[in-house]
C-alpha cells in the first residue's frame, strides 16, 4: 500500500500523508471508505503511531480525510478539499507553466497535453478503470500495479491518438 524511503530528506509523516493522498486522488481509496486504523498502519510499517495520526491530522486539514470519534477516518469527497490546498497546487501549476513556455513551448501545447490527460481518463473510465489517472486498474479484475496500469492506459491512449493522426 505505502513504502517509506528513510533516505528522503521528507519527514516519515509527510510521506505517508503524500502517499495516503496519492492513493485518495488515484481512486485507490475510493471517497468515504475507511482508512486503514492507526494502529493497524503503524504496524504495517513498523513506526510509531503518533507519526500515522499526525499524516491522517494533515490529510484533515487539507480536506482529504475527515475523521468520525469511534468509528476512524475516511478519505472525503473531492469537494471537500479545501480551498487553501487548490491554491497551493495552483500556484505549483502557475511556477511550472512559466518554466515550460520559458523553456520554448506554447500555450496551445499545454493545453493540448491537458486535452490528452483528460482523453486517456475518460478512456480509462469507459474500460471500468475509475479514478484520476485510472490507477486502480479495472474493477473486480487481475491484481495489477497501479503503474503497470497506468502505463497500459497511457499507451493504449497514444496509439489510438497516433491512429486518429494518420487518418
Amino acid at each position: 500500500m505505502l513504502s517509506l524511503n528513510y533516505r528522503d530528506s521528507r519527514p516519515i509523516y509527510e510521506q505517508v500523508r503524500d502517499g495516503l493522498r496519492r492513493l485518495i486522488i488515484t481512486g485507490a481509496i475510493p471517497p468515504g471508505d475507511k482508512l486503514p486504523s492507526v494502529r493497524s498502519m503503524a504496524g504495517q510499517l513498523a513506526i510509531n503511531p503518533n507519526t500515522i495520526q499526525r499524516a491522517y491530522e494533515s490529510l484533515e486539514q487539507e480536506g482529504y480525510a475527515y475523521s468520525v470519534p469511534g468509528k476512524g477516518s475516511f478519505a472525503a469527497l473531492p469537494q471537500d478539499v479545501t480551498d487553501k490546498r487548490r491554491e497551493e497546487l495552483l500556484a505549483k501549476l502557475d511556477a511550472i507553466v512559466q518554466e515550460l513556455v520559458y523553456l520554448g513551448m506554447t500555450p496551445a501545447e499545454i493545453g493540448e497535453r491537458c486535452a490528452a490527460f483528460e482523453e486517456a481518463r475518460s478512456r480509462c473510465e469507459q474500460r471500468g478503470w475509475t479514478g484520476a489517472g485510472a490507477s486502480d486498474g479495472p474493477q473486480g479484475g487481475p491484481e495489477t500495479s497501479p503503474s503497470r496500469k497506468e502505463a497500459a492506459c497511457r499507451e493504449q491512449a497514444q496509439r489510438d491518438k497516433g491512429k486518429e493522426e494518420t487518418q
